[in-house]
């Protein structure tokens, strides 16, 4: 039976550990099979939502162009598609304004309860405008997230969502595997996690479904901290990461007490050094640089969707404080070689093929194929053919095919930004801004690490003999697609993979 995973982000932090999970998903770390992605955010502009979303649509583009949407590709790489139910907010569909005390309507409610509502909250906590999110206050996200009832899981996004996991347990007889990610030590996940993980129970137990769903829970623990600058504007209310330690243990106890029940699998993510990051309040201006931690999130999620563990109490450590190496990775074989194989495409993509297109329309096809005699390989001149080197859907495949090779090198690049915790993976030197001074012909130096043989590397990193592989290549063994720029980016990858 194969397994169908959904994953709901809550929060900016669930948004993050997205962006990984999409990176890692375009290594081929993952399975075949349909990932569904839903986001949850009261700040609908969340800069770190955003940004997962773009990265999520690169993806999207790419993987379609690569695959044409079968799932006969053979090649890791752009295997997994992913599906975006987008962003839903606790406030979608209701009036009024987006304050506790507009939210509870608070000018109208029995003096009792109004009174309440006053021994439990500030008077800036219930005036304060949530649009930027629940600052950090996990009190005010659960009143907020609190109102959350059943029927409102079957309002869009979430009747599509929870239809499609009916359709995987029922028709097409997968096993459901749900995972929740976030920060437990904000305000949006620590209060969105367990609330949301309660009626999707609820709703799956109704439903006669629950014992074909397996729930997980991916609680991030405080890994960042920031200091709120002199003179900052703040609105009101902030986040204040003195406040993080104390969060966090008020959410574990609560999990060990109250929610231990709802989750089939945990996993716990963090660091014990936090990474400085711009102070934000919210909004658009709240978008941090990916982080290790998040890499490790993803990986988690690509166990708890290939692993059957049942209690099973796993752990993670690695061999020196300060830095991280491959070996520090769970099944670090595999996680190596998929994700330096996806890195020495897109090096190549951005650092010479972008270069050689780029001659190429600016000399005309037959001069670069002179100097470049692989593109005949892959293009023509023929005024029938649709693998012509100008030809509008192919110069768009090469723009696409750009967008994901920088998207993904970006990520590697601002995961080794860290200089407290030293991610010792890849070379990111060599990507220099990822424009005009990006390094060229340095494949050799790209992996951390590398134990292979001289001759070896002469061999699979030199740029001349791949491009003489490519030329030499049998593009009908190419997969899916045999010529054009896609058949060009197939062949590419299969002749300068790192083993």
């Amino acid at each position: 039976m194969s397994n169908k995973l959904y994953i709901i982000a809550i929060g900016g932090s669930g948004a993050k550990c997205v962006e990984s999970i999409v990176q890692i998903a375009a290594t081929g770390l993952y399975t075949k099979e349909e990932i569904e992605v839903l986001f949850v955010d009261p700040d609908e502009n969340n800069g770190n939502v955003d940004r997962a979303r773009k990265t999520l649509s690169t993806y999207q583009e790419c993987q379609q162009l690569v695959t044409g949407g079968s799932t006969e590709q053979q090649i890791e790489w752009m295997s997994t598609p992913i599906k975006s139910y987008d962003l839903w907010s606790p406030f979608q569909g209701k009036l009024g304004g987006r304050e506790l005390a507009s939210y509870f309507n608070y000018g109208t409610m029995d003096a009792g309860l109004a009174n309440l509502l006053e021994v439990l909250y500030t008077p800036d906590e219930r005036n304060q405008q949530l649009d930027e999110g629940f600052r950090g206050r996990p009190a005010i996200g659960a009143a907020v997230m609190s109102q959350i009832d059943l029927k409102r899981l079957e309002i869009e996004p979430w009747g599509s969502f929870i239809q499609s996991i009916n359709n995987a347990v029922g028709a097409q007889g997968k096993q459901a595997r749900v995972l929740l990610c976030g920060s437990i030590f904000g305000g949006t996940g620590a209060s969105g996690i367990p609330t949301i993980a309660r009626l999707l129970r609820n709703k799956l137990e109704q439903q006669n479904i629950a014992d074909r769903v397996k729930l997980g829970g991916l609680f991030l623990l405080p890994y960042f901290s920031f200091t709120v600058p002199p003179g900052a504007e703040t609105n009101g209310l902030y986040a204040a990461s003195d406040q993080f330690l104390l969060n966090t243990e008020s959410a574990l106890r609560y999990y060990v007490t109250q929610a231990s029940q709802l989750f089939d699998t945990v996993y716990l993510l963090g660091n014990e050094n936090t990474s400085e990051v711009e102070f934000s309040v919210g909004n658009t201006t709240q978008k941090n640089r990916p982080h290790f931690v998040e890499l490790y999130a993803a990986l988690a999620v690509r166990d708890f969707l290939i692993e059957d563990r049942d209690d099973a109490l796993m752990s993670i450590t690695r061999d020196k404080v300060g830095e991280i190496k491959w070996s520090d990775l769970p099944d670090d074989f595999n996680v190596k070689k998929l994700m330096t194989n996806a890195a020495r495409l897109a090096y190549l993509w951005t650092s010479d093929i972008e270069k050689t297109a780029k001659y190429t329309l600016d000399n005309g096809f037959k001069v670069a194929c002179r100097d470049e005699p692989w593109l005949d390989k892959y293009y023509d001149l023929q005024a029938d053919s649709q693998d012509r080197f100008d030809l509008p859907h192919q110069q768009k495949g090469i723009e696409i095919l750009s967008s994901w090779s920088r998207s993904y090198l970006l990520w590697l690049q601002e995961l080794h930004f860290d200089k407290i915790d030293r991610l010792q993976l890849f070379n990111t030197q060599i990507f220099g801004d990822l424009n005009g001074n990006i390094q060229f012909h340095k494949l050799q130096e790209l992996l951390l690490g590398d134990t292979r043989e001289q001759r070896t590397k002469q061999d699979k990193d030199d740029i001349v003999r791949i491009k003489d592989r490519l030329r030499r290549h049998e593009v009908k063994s190419v997969q899916g697609i045999n010529r054009g720029t896609v058949g060009l980016a197939k062949s590419l990858y299969l002749n300068s993979q790192f083993n």
